[in-house]
């Protein structure tokens, strides 16, 4: 069974995280607040699409409402072959294994990779993301230039920690007018009165990509149908970076109890 980007971020974090998303997903437990943070932060990369202009989206869904990827595949691969400026939720499988880019914008021969998320700093999680996504987009043939982040230029440090996040410094904030500006403007850009910041991330995101390539078939088993539970006590990883979903069970008899 093929990993997604969530599944590896998940799965560098706990593998047995990664089992019970597959396995057992009935257990997880989504806060009240978490499943707030988790929803602004949807609404923060729809609204970030924008940021360059005008852009094509391959999302499209089945009858029945689940997304589907064969088509963003198959709409990603049409319109990188006519050089469309900027893709977003850029689809791409190899060898079962699935991504979605937030944003690929076009750079002279080669595409740029943006990874949005809502938060004031770069984050390691958001790293091994964008390492996963480049390793994955490379496999393809796809010639990337550099990888960013775009994170949220107006949330402050405060704001991170509570979302589990690290602190940043405020700084001030620049106007983009139009496309061809946005490079002149520096890492803070404002578009549509919402405020981002883009943090190029490129020799983070090439190291990681080695990360990607000697985890993905490990994960991948982790998620097959009839893969063992990992063996793995409760620890730092039920809450670090991320308090995890199954903490209730994992800290419970069946779950294998405290550390």
């Amino acid at each position: 069974m093929g990993v997604s980007k969530t599944d590896f971020v998940r799965g560098l974090q706990c593998p047995k995280m990664l089992w019970l998303d597959s396995h057992r997903p009935e257990l997880k437990i989504i806060p009240e607040e978490v499943q707030r943070r988790l929803d602004a932060g949807n609404e923060f990369g729809d609204e970030a699409m924008g940021i360059f202009g005008e852009y094509r989206e391959t999302t499209c869904y089945r009858p029945d409402g689940r997304l589907d990827f064969a088509q963003m595949i198959a709409r990603t691969q049409e319109w990188l072959k006519e050089g469309i400026p900027v893709v977003c939720e850029a689809a791409f499988s190899y060898r079962g294994n699935y991504c979605a880019a937030d944003i690929l914008r076009k750079n002279g021969e080669v595409y740029d990779l943006y990874e949005v998320k809502n938060a004031p700093v770069p984050r390691r999680e958001f790293l091994l993301d964008l390492g996963f996504q480049s390793f994955l987009i490379g496999q393809r043939g796809v010639l990337l230039g550099r990888r960013f982040l775009i994170l949220n230029g107006e949330k402050s440090a405060e704001t991170a920690q509570e979302g589990g996040g690290a602190g940043g410094d405020e700084g001030g904030s620049l106007c983009i007018k139009k496309d061809e500006d946005a490079e002149k403007l520096g890492d803070r850009v404002e578009v549509n009165g919402r405020i981002y910041r883009i943090a190029d991330e490129t020799a983070a995101a090439r190291r990681l990509e080695k990360t990607a390539g000697k985890n993905l078939w490990r994960l991948a088993k982790i998620k097959g149908k009839d893969a063992p539970e990992p063996g793995i006590l409760p620890g730092e990883q039920c809450e670090s970076p991320y308090r995890c979903w199954y903490y209730d069970f994992c800290h419970g008899e069946e779950g294998g109890g405290k550390a």
